[in-house]
């Protein structure tokens, strides 16, 4: 172990201290997830605050810094960019203080250091609009006052400096259980605080042995035993939602006062450039388009805390976790009762952005469309979005599965592969590529879950839906070819030729993942019963099926298709209508319908051992 004093620290044993503080936290992400109670229980502190760091990991490894400041600063740059969740922000938010006040020092002395230290705090603090006593603001601020403390007593080495202030960190840490009663009665210490201490830990240990431990971080959560007590609670908003706000002034103070009237735990982190706003809602769109009157907004998520908390508790019985992507059309009651996790796709309607089916519902995505100039864009979920999701799960469960859009259609299936690939549980996150789309991937995304709900570990559940995939089938029924020709996905001369000849194609999936042609509907009238006809010819006597019929603005027409098909076809057992999100219905339009088809039989539960 070294005893010489240090007296300065420069570039390089900072940036080693930060990696090994960094990777202190990513040790101990699980069981922060599982002791968040606050301010709400949704299990995701450590899979924020691992996200926000692993930011920061990147740049610290890819780049060589010779001046301590300006390491300070690209890593307070890298915490904002990558900042997810309250505490992930408010963290971002002390490293830009910290980064203001010694940027301009080649290195730190201790006195240094505490100065900076107790500029972040109060950034830290003064980023909330409602500041709570017993969070990671009380550590800081402690901290804070015992490094200035320290360096007015005359303490000049940076090994004995730190080590008191994270003596002084660990008791304020264990006094957060007394100071919120959510705290007290979950028998935990406030998640946030107990991040920045084991930051503050592997800080400490990088200054007092010089080793640099980085070893790959591996969990295994069926070893672990759950710690928090913290249960359910009633979710004021149900909408964690987060946003970058660019521009050459913004008014972070204004901003701040705007969104405080729409949600809670509102944090409003950064600089008068760039600013990282987190805020609990129930309206993320109004978040989005307020925040878009300050300046130009990206980075748009909004993760569903109703669902986390309901992973959580249902984590103790559901070994596998299942996600899909919002190209999925799944009833509402099937997502809440399967507890499936959905990523939004992106759709931009000119500048505008959008999260599919959470900053814009079916209803007014059909209306803008009808309605708007300019032709809507959609895009694939970023893979930070997917693995935001896979890091949160895996921290609960034994494994995660992802159910996606048909990788010959579209991107998204590559973004989840590159996203669990990423995962620090990477082994327990498999992607199946439905090898279909809206209706039809929604029924796959289900029957994944209901296997995951008798119980079966993930290789059973991953073998059980790649079985189900060729006998699910999916047809779409457009009355115009217009949006499809907007959008660049239908050939204009296919829209004459099918005007001329009075033709109405059907789009469908094929058993090889390819979205094309799948037969056409002859003659302008009854088009409908055609299509009934078309989907019931597909139907057989002697098997089991079920369906999910999707409308895009059409629900009259949609119950209509769903009547006709459950009454002239017993062997159909169980039917669902749902309107269709937007990314089919960017190229579909007002008026279309959907069909997917599952032969089916309920998923057999494991044997007992």
């Amino acid at each position: 172990m070294s005893t010489a004093v240090i007296a300065r620290l420069d570039a390089v044993a900072l940036e080693r201290a930060l990696r090994a503080g960094i990777h202190r936290l990513l040790l101990r992400q699980e069981h922060l997830d599982r002791i968040n109670v606050f301010p709400v229980p949704d299990g995701d502190t450590g899979t924020n605050l691992a996200l926000t760091m692993g930011a920061v990991l990147v740049v610290l490894k890819r780049t060589t810094f010779d001046h301590a400041g300006r390491l300070l600063t690209a890593v307070a740059d890298a915490a904002l960019d990558g900042a997810r969740g309250n505490s992930g922000a408010i963290l971002a938010q002390f490293l830009l203080g910290l980064g203001d006040g010694a940027g301009h020092l080649e290195a730190l002395t201790p006195s240094d250091f505490a100065d900076a230290m107790q500029g972040g705090a109060r950034c830290a603090r003064e980023a909330l609009s409602d500041p709570r006593d017993g969070t990671i603001l009380t550590v800081l601020q402690d901290v804070a006052v015992d490094l200035k403390t320290c360096v007015a007593s005359g303490v000049a080495d940076f090994g004995a400096l730190l080590g008191h202030a994270l003596a002084r960190a660990q008791v304020s840490l264990e006094g957060t259980r007394d100071q919120l009663d959510v705290l007290r009665k979950a028998g935990v210490v406030d998640a946030g605080a107990a991040g920045f201490v084991t930051l503050l830990e592997g800080f400490c240990d990088y200054l007092a042995t010089g080793q640099l431990d980085e070893t790959e971080v591996t969990f295994d959560a069926a070893s672990l035993e759950p710690e928090s007590s913290g249960g359910e609670a009633c979710l004021e908003h149900r909408w964690c939602t987060e946003c970058m706000v660019s521009g050459t002034d913004v008014d972070r103070r204004a901003l701040r006062e705007r969104l405080s009237t729409l949600g809670s735990s509102l944090v409003v982190a950064g600089t008068q450039r760039k600013i990282r706003v987190h805020v609990h809602t129930s309206d993320p769109g109004e978040v989005f388009r307020l925040a878009a009157t300050f300046g130009a907004v990206s980075a748009q998520k909004a993760d569903d805390m109703q669902r986390q908390q309901e992973s959580t508790l249902h984590a103790r019985r559901r070994r596998v976790a299942i996600v899909t992507d919002s190209a999925a059309d799944i009833p509402e009651e099937a997502l809440e009762r399967l507890d499936i996790h959905l990523v939004p796709v992106r759709l931009h309607f000119g500048e505008q952005g959008y999260l599919d089916k959470v900053s814009l519902g079916p209803e007014e995505f059909y209306r803008m469309l009808a309605s708007h100039p300019l032709q809507p864009k959609t895009s694939q979920p970023p893979a930070g979005d997917f693995r935001r999701v896979f890091e949160f799960l895996a921290s609960h469960h034994d494994a995660v599965v992802s159910v996606n859009l048909t990788g010959r259609a579209s991107g998204t299936r590559q973004a989840a592969d590159s996203a669990a690939s990423r995962v620090s549980a990477r082994e327990r996150v498999t992607v199946v590529d439905s090898a279909n789309a809206s209706a039809g991937q929604g029924l796959i995304a289900m029957y994944a879950a209901e296997c995951a709900d008798t119980g079966m570990d993930a290789t059973a559940v991953v073998a059980a839906v790649r079985a189900i995939l060729p006998r699910t089938r999916t047809w779409a029924y457009l009355p115009s070819l217009d949006y499809g020709v907007r959008g660049g996905r239908v050939p204009a001369i296919a829209r004459t030729l099918a005007n001329l000849l009075r033709l109405s194609p059907l789009l469908a999936t094929f058993p090889d993942g390819r979205l094309g042609i799948g037969g056409v509907l002859y003659g302008n009238s009854r088009r409908l019963q055609k299509f009934i006809r078309f989907v019931g010819r597909r139907v057989r006597a002697d098997r089991r099926y079920r369906l999910i019929v999707g409308h895009g603005a059409a629900p009259v027409a949609g119950q209509a298709l769903l009547d006709a098909l459950l009454g002239t076809h017993p062997s159909i057992e169980r039917g669902w209508l749902v309107p269709c999100g937007a990314a089919l219905g960017v190229h579909g339009g007002p008026g279309f319908l959907v069909v997917g088809l599952q032969e089916y039989a309920p998923p057999v539960a494991p044997a007992a051992r």
